[in-house]
């Protein structure tokens, strides 16, 4: 009975919720009363579900809204719709709104809605002080409570009929900025206010302006008095006084300065008047200027000054300005009309100047130390001026000028450029120095003390020397150097190399190696070399010739190889002639003697053999074995006759034949009438003796053309 009850309740269950089917269809944002709204008005974010049902069930619904990705409202619905009410919107409101909606376990969420709360709150503007002095700092604050950053502010100072001077300040993390504001001098009432701005997509929105905040500016102290004493027009010599005034509200911090040509001449602090007293001279004319400063505030005042001429400056003359070592130099001081003056004559020098004679004029005989500026001092009064320097060169005459070559030796490889150095010890700088080649003039150069020639152009046939001079102000005049004779070096060009006998040489016997060359300055090193895996130096020679030859007295067979020479000079330039190869084969006599030596061999080893064929013959009995001997003497006899003598192994000679043929008399002897056709064929043989001389010049001829050396 359970049983069925359980069944019963599981199937109900079953269709129960198979009845509780949905499904979302969209989920969607929507903002009252539209997406755009001005900033305080009311604004309602609506999320809104639509859904699907199998059947008419109730579901629970839980929103969440979300702006620009950060939660600001939930709720639980039994509606497929929930409002985010904002009574005022402000612009903190603007942004990327998107809702979720989760009903059982489905999630749907919208697509995200830009709203924008358009316009800003007014911003409020304070300032610390409201009556300050010129200097002083006025701090100003600008704030946007209802807005978020970030924020840019921009703060306004308007003096009185003038155009307002904007400073803006951008905020990151705050909505509101501070400004300090610096009172200027001339400033008497100002006026300040301020607005913000913000971008939205990319446009700027601005707020309106803030309240109107005025200050009043007060002087502390006021513009200052410049004047001088006697006037602003005196004379050189004459006593000048400066005073500069001025009233003051507090005397702390106070400072008065008095300034020529942005040079301060004197200062003073906590006081009101600044004086300061100098004899005038004609640089003290021009424009002076009186400051006072306290705190920020400053204030200036300008006075012209005229110093007139009380003496022209002196005026220093020289008999000469260039002249030689042990000359006589006269230095005379004047002034145009003025004749009344103390003179001195100085010599200048850069750790001050050398006072030489306090005179209106100065004789001397100078040395080349006394080369430099001079100059002449006249003194009125007090009032002193100083003359225009004036240049005097002394001259000590060049010494005789030596050249040489760069390198040291006077000589140049055809090809290469020549370098000369063209050098005077002595003498006053600057030199003039002039390169010769032959007679014409190559180069000139000025310098002190050595001048270098570069000669590009060389040639073979160059037979011209070189020479330099060198000459200053002195007037001694040009001293000219020896002529300096440069031998050309030719570089060793095309070597090749010969021998005697040529590739085959006979062991044993001498041969001379040539190495010559197409062209080169001697003296000229010649090198020769056996080539074998390494370089062998086998001999060298240095000749004031074009050639050089090596004898070598005995060759042998281990001399075999290939053989190059090189030759260089004092170009240093290495030439490799092309190799030659030698071969040392053996001498006639010796091959004489290996060819006897052949033959005696072979003729004994002949010899025997036929002893011992013979012999065996002689063993052999009856008729069958006498024909098959003769037959067997007579084959022989053909083979031996059908040899080519140029086997040189083997000659046959006339003991031979003569054995031969008693062997076949022997048989005859023996033989029965049967056997007479047969005998015939074996009696009528006739060999014909070889020249003995022929044959071993034969022989010879063929051992030599056989041998590896011969060719």
């Amino acid at each position: 009975m359970y049983l069925a009850l359980l069944v019963i309740f599981l199937q109900c269950s079953e269709l129960y919720a198979q009845d509780k089917v949905f499904t979302f269809n969209t989920v969607e944002i929507k903002v009252q009363p539209s997406v755009k709204v001005r900033n305080g008005a009311p604004m309602s974010i609506i999320c809104h579900a639509d859904i699907s049902k199998s059947a008419d069930f109730q579901l629970r619904y839980n929103f969440t809204i979300f702006k620009d990705r950060k939660l600001v409202f939930m709720t639980v619905a039994d509606t497929g719709e929930a409002r985010y009410e904002i009574p005022v919107a402000r612009s903190s409101d603007t942004g990327d709104y998107q809702c979720t909606v989760r009903a059982e376990k489905k999630t749907r969420s919208s697509d995200p809605v830009h709203v924008w709360v358009a316009g800003m709150t007014k911003p409020i503007l304070t300032a610390d002080k409201r009556d300050v002095l010129e200097g002083e700092v006025v701090k100003l604050r600008c704030e946007l409570p209802e807005e978020e950053p970030p924020l840019l502010f921009c703060f306004r100072k308007t003096k009185m009929n003038s155009t307002p001077k904007e400073t803006c300040v951008p905020e990151s993390y705050t909505n509101f900025s501070e400004l300090e504001v610096s009172v200027e001098e001339g400033d008497h009432i100002l006026q300040f206010d301020c607005f913000g701005r913000r971008n939205v997509k990319l446009e700027w929105e601005e707020s309106a302006r803030s309240n109107k905040t005025f200050v009043t500016v007060r002087e502390p102290f006021i513009k200052p008095t410049l004047t001088t004493v006697p006037s602003s027009n005196v004379t050189e010599g004459d006593q000048i006084q400066f005073e500069c005034s001025t009233a003051v509200v507090r005397m702390r911090d106070l400072e008065i300065i008095l300034q020529k040509n942005k040079t301060i001449l004197n200062s003073v602090q906590d006081k009101k008047l600044l004086r300061y007293s100098t004899v005038a001279t004609l640089e003290d004319s021009g424009e002076y200027l009186c400051k006072v400063e306290q705190g920020g505030a400053s204030k200036t005042t300008k006075l012209n000054v005229v110093v007139s001429e009380l003496f022209p400056k002196p005026t220093l003359i020289a008999s000469m300005t260039k002249l030689d070592k042990n000359k006589e130099l006269i230095l005379n001081c004047s002034i145009n009309g003025f004749q009344k003056a103390n003179f001195s004559i100085l010599r200048k020098n850069s750790n001050g100047d050398i006072p030489l004679k306090s005179s209106q004029s100065l004789k001397m005989r100078v040395n080349v130390n006394d080369t430099g500026s001079y100059t002449c001092k006249a003194e009125v009064k007090g009032i002193v001026k100083e003359s225009r320097p004036v240049r005097i060169n002394v001259y000590a005459p060049v010494s005789k000028p030596t050249l040489s070559v760069a390198g040291g030796l006077p000589e140049v490889v055809l090809g290469n450029p020549l370098q000369l150095i063209c050098h005077s010890v002595m003498g006053t700088p600057p030199k003039t120095f002039r390169f010769y080649k032959g007679d014409e003039v190559e180069k000139t150069v000025i310098n002190d003390t050595y001048a270098t020639f570069l000669d590009e152009n060389i040639r073979l046939n160059d037979r011209r020397g070189y020479r330099c001079d060198a000459r200053n102000n002195h007037s001694s005049g040009v001293k000219s150097s020896d002529v300096l004779n440069v031998t050309v070096i030719v570089p060793v060009r095309d070597a090749s190399l010969g021998s005697v006998p040529y590739r085959e040489v006979e062991d044993g016997s001498e041969t001379a190696f040539l190495c010559s060359v197409r062209e080169g300055s001697w003296p000229i090193l010649f090198r020769f070399f056996k080539k074998t895996d390494r370089e062998v130096l086998l001999f060298e020679k240095v000749e004031h010739a074009d050639r050089a030859m090596w004898h070598k007295k005995t060759m042998k067979r281990q001399d075999t190889g290939t053989y190059y020479c090189v030759a260089s000079n004092r170009a240093n330039v290495d030439v490799r002639s092309r190799p030659i190869t030698i071969s040392v084969i053996l001498a006639a006599w010796k091959k004489g003697v290996i060819a006897a030596l052949v033959l005696v061999t072979v003729a004994g080893a002949a010899a025997l053999a036929l002893w011992w064929f013979l012999r065996k013959k002689k063993k052999a009995k009856g008729p069958s074995m006498e024909m098959s001997g003769s037959a067997l003497a007579a084959n022989l006899t053909n083979e031996k006759l059908t040899r080519q003598p140029s086997d040189g192994d083997y000659y046959p000679g006339s003991g031979y034949i003569e054995d031969s043929e008693n062997h076949m008399k022997s048989a005859d002897e023996s033989k029965g009438p049967d056997l007479e056709s047969a005998e015939v064929e074996y009696t009528e043989v006739e060999v014909s003796t070889l020249d003995p001389h022929r044959g071993s010049l034969e022989n010879r001829h063929s051992r030599i053309s056989g041998h590896p050396d011969a060719t």
